[in-house]
């Protein structure tokens, strides 16, 4: 029994020294963007992981899963914790209105700081991992309906926020709808 016990802990630290950079990048993302929320984030995700560990299949997505679980319970709080705004975007960012890459992506962290902890998990899923929308709703344990309001007005907001995104998510919206859409043609 303990060879069993040694194989999976040197397989689950294995998975850890591997693929934490990634995980990590989501989970700070999850979190607004504050790095140590991030870390708290995906070390408790690792911890309820690991007594699992040996009954997981897919690790990598049943982390993600627990991560994405863990962000839905802190903004399903009866009370939440206030989020906390780490401060204004500086006046003349970029040069002639326009702004570069590596300052986008300071200012949009910021803003997605500035989102509700619901806005943003909708955006991180949509958009940095790239999930459908139905898989979206299923992991948060919502509607489709309520994936694509969330989204819309999340990404309006952070288009306020920063200017610099005013195309962004557009190009989606103008695509014909989702294969699980199907119109229904009503006549008088």
């Amino acid at each position: 029994m303990d060879g069993v016990h040694d194989q999976n802990a040197e397989s689950f630290r294995e998975f850890v020294a591997s693929r934490s950079s990634a995980l990590l990048k989501t989970a700070v993302l999850l979190s607004g963007g504050d790095r140590h929320a991030g870390e708290d984030l995906l070390q408790n995700a690792l911890i309820k992981v690991a007594g699992k560990w040996n009954r997981v299949e897919d690790p990598e997505a049943y982390v993600r899963q627990v991560l994405y679980r863990q962000q839905i319970g802190r903004w399903r709080l009866k009370w939440p914790k206030r989020e906390v705004s780490y401060g204004e975007v500086p006046d003349g960012v970029g040069s002639e209105g326009s702004t570069s890459s590596a300052e986008l992506r300071v200012v949009v962290r910021e803003a997605l700081g500035r989102l509700t902890a619901r806005q943003r998990t909708v955006l991180v899923l949509r958009y940095f991992e790239d999930l459908p929308e139905a898989d979206v709703a299923r992991l948060l344990g919502v509607s489709v309906g309520t994936v694509r309001s969330t989204t819309h007005r999340s990404l309006a907001k952070l288009r306020g926020l920063v200017p610099d995104l005013a195309g962004f998510g557009r190009a989606e919206a103008e695509q014909p709808p989702s294969r699980d859409y199907t119109p229904v043609e009503v006549r008088p």
